[in-house]
């Protein structure tokens, strides 16, 4: 399953870092993160807790970019 996400972060290097905390979170098959449309797009490994992994995903973003976002509703 795929999903996208609408983010707010400042600068593309910022965007890089939550590209690969989010690729590096249990459950992500892969992840991209554009900065200029401020899209995050996941790809979920079969059979994940989508909502759960998401959780995970922004707590393992904010460790490498602590003014980042990611709205999850």
């Amino acid at each position: 399953m795929k999903k996208t996400y609408k983010i707010e972060v400042d600068c593309a290097a910022c965007a890089a870092k939550m590209e690969e905390a989010a690729k590096k979170t249990a459950g992500v098959k892969d992840a991209t993160v554009a900065f200029m449309p401020q899209k995050m797009k996941v790809e979920f490994e079969e059979g994940a807790d989508v909502e759960n992994v998401m959780v995970n995903v922004l707590k393992n973003c904010k460790k490498v970019e602590s003014d980042c976002e990611i709205f999850l509703s």
